[in-house]
């Protein structure tokens, strides 16, 4: 306990926070009068881990904390780690930050200590989607480029993404290389940090909003839309993107226009969680609009909801990746194709009647990006990326205006979004996905359920025989080792187990491949696929103990 309380000490006389600084010492005096130890002790349960998302986490006061005294070490091992790779002296680093809360001290922090390393700091210049940061990088000829954000995590977390110069985030092995510079940082106080960064003029926004904007071809632009940017950064830039590209604005849900750090309408800012839409359906009802667009609070991801017979429906993020695919492969793209191992199979079989290849990655974009002659990919968590030629990461205003472009040429024929999945599913078999996600409060939970499936690996799973079984973390099909468990089934199906890597969650996706029967069609596959996934997620759950 004194050890504790002595390290706890030390932290917070280094602290230049005095909000963090005083949080933890009313925690150290409680700990200290013979009050509970487990807050402080958590709070001082390590460091907080730099990976391949680079860190994320609740805000407060420890090292297990995000704040300021572990984004300035974190600044100070990235900036060494480029120095180590040689990257010159005055070399340009660009810092992008959202709306939540410390975003902008932890970029304005973050742009001192690169200045002091020498480097050219420069910060864009208001609470801009993370996409646009990636854009800049590359536009902008840096070295490398840092977003403070979050993305759709709860309002009390906080994040620091890292990106070099190609553009893309970080993948291993430098993700534990710049871990080993930040271990190395000395007192804090050491950190050089000097001011003369600079602030960058709006031009890189206009920049990257008419590149977005460009990518619309001639066409029809009869669509209404209802938009939501779920409290985050998007909202200007997307409705400024649907205007140059010629499409009448849409319509905002109003509660969730401004840039909200609380984000008091929803209990998760994700756009799959339940409820999250509810406001914007509701409009959307109420308008009679074509489409339902939004973007999660750093407008990475794109999420959709289409209209049916039952009201307002959200397009899974494997159908909104199949629809996008769809409109570039059938508009001329050519190149490869690529999503992730938990996404759905159909994109292999699009690519392939297309004639065009096709590449399967482990999760996460960090790997997508990294593919050669890549011209779309996507991951089923509603990451898209249109345009890697511009933004080698997901880019959720870009493909929130692709999906409006293809869901106005269907209207111009009558049509609507779900035609286009029915084509799909006529012509490849009806693929649908699902997800089973297990929050936990101990992240024992996760380890347990892993080695259980490991070690009694089930043999059937929804009435489906397990015909084979990849242990993800002995590498796979030249895929880098990583922590999961792929079951192929009988009939084209498929179950994948990992961890989450960036919230405290076992996540199994599912799939089912149905025959559509013409005469029955598809929404008779539908039913059928439904009744598949349900037995799917009851085995699973059953098979992992959770």
């Amino acid at each position: 306990m004194t050890e504790l309380i002595d390290r706890a000490r030390a932290w917070a006389a280094e602290d230049p926070d005095p909000e963090t600084r005083a949080e933890l010492e009313r925690v150290i005096a409680a700990t200290a009068g013979g009050g509970e130890a487990a807050d402080l002790a958590d709070r001082f349960d390590g460091t907080l881990e730099f990976g391949t998302a680079g860190l994320r986490g609740e805000l407060g006061a420890g090292s297990n904390r995000m704040n300021r005294v572990v984004v300035i070490r974190a600044a100070a091992g990235l900036a060494a780690y480029l120095r180590a790779q040689g990257a010159e002296r005055h070399a340009s680093v660009v810092i992008g930050y959202d709306a939540r809360h410390n975003s902008d001290v932890f970029a304005r922090d973050t742009a001192e200590v690169m200045t002091g390393a020498g480097f050219e700091a420069l910060v864009l210049p208001r609470p801009l989607p993370t996409p646009l940061l990636a854009f800049a990088i590359r536009e902008l000829g840096c070295v490398a480029g840092i977003m403070v954000t979050a993305s759709h995590n709860p309002p009390r977390d906080n994040g620091y993404k890292v990106y070099l110069g190609d553009g893309s985030q970080i993948v291993p092995p430098a993700d534990a290389e710049i871990a080993a510079h930040i271990a190395e940082v000395g007192a804090l106080a050491d950190v050089p940090r000097t001011g003369g960064w600079r602030t960058l003029a709006e031009d890189i926004v206009d920049t990257y909003l008419d590149t977005v904007a460009g990518l619309a071809g001639d066409g029809p632009r009869d669509l209404r839309t209802v938009y939501t940017p779920l409290h985050g950064v998007g909202g200007t830039s997307v409705v400024q993107v649907l205007e140059t590209a010629g499409f009448e604005a849409p319509y905002v849900v109003e509660q969730q226009e401004q840039p909200d750090p609380d984000f008091p309408t929803v209990a998760f800012p994700n756009p799959e969680e339940p409820g999250a839409m509810d406001l914007a359906t509701a409009l959307a009802a109420r308008r009679q609009v074509d489409l339902v667009v939004a973007n999660d609070p750093d407008a990475d991801r794109c999420a959709a909801a289409v209209p049916d017979a039952h009201g307002w429906r959200m397009l899974r993020g494997d159908e909104v990746g199949a629809l996008l695919a769809h409109h570039l492969l059938t508009t001329g793209h050519r190149g490869t194709y690529a999503c992730s191992i938990v996404s759905s199979s159909l994109l292999g079989k699009m690519a392939g009647a297309a004639g065009q290849p096709f590449a399967e990655t482990l999760t996460g974009f960090k790997w997508i990006s990294k593919v050669d002659g890549l011209v779309f990919g996507y991951e089923e968590a509603l990451g898209y990326c249109v345009d890697p030629e511009h933004v080698k990461d997901k880019d959720g205003v870009s493909a929130l205006l692709m999906l409006c472009e293809l869901a106005a040429e269907e209207k111009a024929r009558g049509r609507g979004l779900v035609d286009v999945l029915d084509d799909l599913a006529l012509a490849h078999g009806l693929h649908a996905t699902d997800q089973l996600s297990v929050r936990v409060t101990d992240l024992g939970r996760i380890a347990a359920a892993m080695d259980q499936l490991r070690a009694a690996p089930p043999a059937a799973l929804g009435g489906l025989a397990v015909e084979s079984v990849d242990d993800l973390a002995q590498g796979d099909g030249g895929l880098p080792p990583t922590d999961g468990l792929r079951y192929r089934l009988a009939e084209g199906a498929r179950v994948i187990v990992r961890p989450s890597g960036t919230e405290p969650k076992l996540k199994c996706y599912l799939e089912v491949v149905v025959p559509v029967d013409p005469e029955a069609g598809v929404d008779a596959a539908r039913i059928s696929a439904a009744a598949r996934l349900d037995a799917l997620r009851d085995d699973i759950k059953a098979a992992a103990g959770i």
